[in-house]
């Protein structure tokens, strides 16, 4: 595999270039020429015309591209606004093709659909490159139709940008189709000597507290922990709703896990109502923590990932990465984590406005993220070095301040949730049993009674209790009813895994179950089998009566309260060690 890599100047620039390519080609075995070609400009003539000229020089060769908001080239930013890299595949078992498609909400299934028959018909394919563009789209039901390709072919890519971060205008085109502002586009590769690799880095850890998002819906974040998502930036960072917005919040982005790998979101702006549009979808009903960027830490984890590159000694290596690391790092700066990556293969891309990849059989749509494929042909070198290397690479014993403050951070907040844990246990808790106390108990009876489902109470008296605490001391007596509480607690769960046990009060107990009476009567009859089987140090067998009954239709909280009470008092005053239903 080898590659040429070159900025567009002009026509004639471009004709030079594409002529050491064929000079290069006539002295060698080939196979499948492939072009990338990305631009920071939209314009379609422009566009048109490059294309043309490279099939006009090279007839059989392939081509695919698209806009972008800079272009990496031999690993970094490039300073012209288009860029083109061509892949010459030099074993004859390597195989390419490239597919493009209109893509629109209504067209996603008809797209994977016919791109799954083609690879269905194409047995050879191991790696799909895609290039998209995906403002004013949802990627959410794209990615997860995407999931449908078979296990073992490498899927990734990026979307297509503008170089105004603020322009929707982002183009694709290929060498079967042609300019589209609404399209996707695939190249297709495989072959028995063709081997690929992909891997993510992000850099962001989470910073403090966790946070629960409450509504979200598309890529607009609405709340978390039931409060306006931007109130968390205001608080917490104290970042104004402002023509800043996104750049104060680019260090910050919001971090959660999604198929088992951590994914960032960032926000781009805050609406009135307190709602935040994120770079994606965000999912509802999931933990998330604010992340911080530290260039220490991210050129860390780029490092490793480079490594691990450097191992599977690559002959190209392709970089998706987000345009919001761009604006985190700066020009000057942004080169920093992806020209080490050169140092083990010609290393090209584009910044974005997603980056995708899937990961442990999901296909993410990942932001603030530089995604990494790595190619080549043939098999390794036993004998060949891995020469990645980072001129920031030696971080032994180094760690930033930020990162300092993080983790202390992080540790402080992990203690407070701790302890308000430990604060919310003891307040619904009993001191002795640990089970919950009377109006934790009485709450939840309430709730279940409001919410209109099955409810079955079991009420428990340990009998003879006063003789237990008169003849062998109130240490005995806190043995026996915490011996019934862990029956309780574990023994219960095996029969009523819903079940909820709280302490009424004294040697009395009541276990809220979330079923009808047939259920109920089973529990009353395995606590009191394995009640009277416990011997106790001193105490010896005990026994306890039970009462139970389940909700009538338009019953009230005190009604069914008094008649589990007086279910109890029968079994007492019909001989204990029984249970009555009422």
């Amino acid at each position: 595999m080898k590659q040429f890599q070159f900025n567009y100047h002009s026509k004639a620039s471009l004709k030079k270039e594409l002529s050491k390519i064929k000079q290069w080609c006539q002295l060698h075995i080939t196979s499948k020429t492939i072009f990338h070609i990305f631009s920071n400009s939209i314009d379609e003539d422009l566009i048109s015309e490059i294309c043309d000229t490279i099939v006009k020089e090279i007839p059989n060769s392939l081509y695919m591209g698209c806009s972008t908001n800079g272009n990496i080239l031999y690993g970094v930013l490039s300073s012209t606004d288009i860029s083109i890299v061509c892949t010459i595949c030099e074993f004859p078992s390597t195989q390419a093709e490239v597919l493009q498609y209109q893509l629109t909400n209504e067209t996603i299934v008809p797209v994977v659909d016919d791109l799954l028959e083609k690879i269905q018909e194409r047995p050879w394919v191991k790696s799909i490159d895609m290039l998209v563009t995906i403002r004013g789209m949802s990627m959410t039901p794209f990615c997860e139709a995407l999931q449908q390709i078979p296990e073992g072919i490498e899927i990734f890519g990026g979307g297509a940008f503008n170089s105004d971060m603020n322009d929707d205008r982002s183009c694709v085109f290929t060498s079967s189709g042609k300019y589209s502002n609404n399209g996707v586009a695939f190249l297709l590769l495989g072959g028995d000597d063709y081997h690929v690799t992909t891997t993510h880095v992000t850099g962001w850890k989470p910073l403090g507290r966790i946070f629960h998002v409450t509504r979200a819906e598309g890529s607009t974040l609405y709340e978390l922990d039931n409060r306006p998502a931007y109130h968390i930036y205001q608080k917490y960072l104290n970042i104004k709703n402002n023509e800043h917005f996104f750049e104060n919040t680019l260090e910050f982005p919001f971090f959660y896990e999604h198929g088992g790998i951590n994914l960032l979101r960032a926000p781009v702006s805050s609406n009135p109502d307190g709602s935040i549009i994120m770079t994606a979808d965000m999912e509802e009903d999931v933990v998330a923590h604010l992340a911080y960027g530290d260039p220490l830490t991210i050129l860390q984890s780029v490092y490793s990932v480079g490594s691990e590159i450097g191992e599977f000694q690559p002959e190209a290596v392709r970089i998706y990465s987000c345009a919001a690391r761009r604006t985190f790092w700066g020009v000057k700066e942004i080169s920093k984590e992806t020209a080490p990556f050169q140092t083990v293969a010609p290393t090209s891309g584009f910044y974005t406005s997603g980056e995708f990849l899937r990961t442990n059989g999901y296909m993410n749509q990942h932001n603030v993220t530089l995604v990494v494929a790595a190619a080549r042909e043939g098999s390794l070198d036993p004998q060949k070095e891995n020469h990645f290397h980072s001129s920031d690479e030696d971080f032994n014993g180094k760690v930033s301040l930020i990162s300092r403050l993080a983790t202390f951070i992080e540790a402080s907040t992990r203690e407070l949730e701790q302890a308000n844990e430990q604060l919310a246990f003891v307040a619904v808790s009993d001191g002795l049993t640990k089970l919950f106390n009377r109006a934790e108990i009485q709450r939840r009876i309430k709730e279940q009674l409001i919410s209109g489902k099955s409810l079955s109470l079991v009420m428990l008296d340990i009998d003879n209790f006063k003789h237990v605490n008169d003849t062998f001391g109130h240490k005995e007596g806190d043995n026996v009813i915490i011996g019934l509480s862990d029956l309780l607690r574990n023994g219960i769960a095996k029969y009523c895994p819903k079940a909820s046990a709280g302490r009424w009060g004294g040697e009395e107990f009541m276990l809220l179950l979330p079923y009808d009476l047939t259920l109920a009567e089973g529990a009353a009859s395995h606590i009191l089998e394995d009640f009277s089987a416990i011997a106790f140090p001193e105490a010896g067998h005990q026994t306890v009566s039970i009462g139970v009954t389940t909700v009538i239709e338009g019953e009230n909280l005190d009604t069914l309260l008094v008649r589990v009470d007086k279910a109890l008092y029968e079994a007492k005053r019909t001989g204990k060690n029984r249970f009555v239903v009422l």
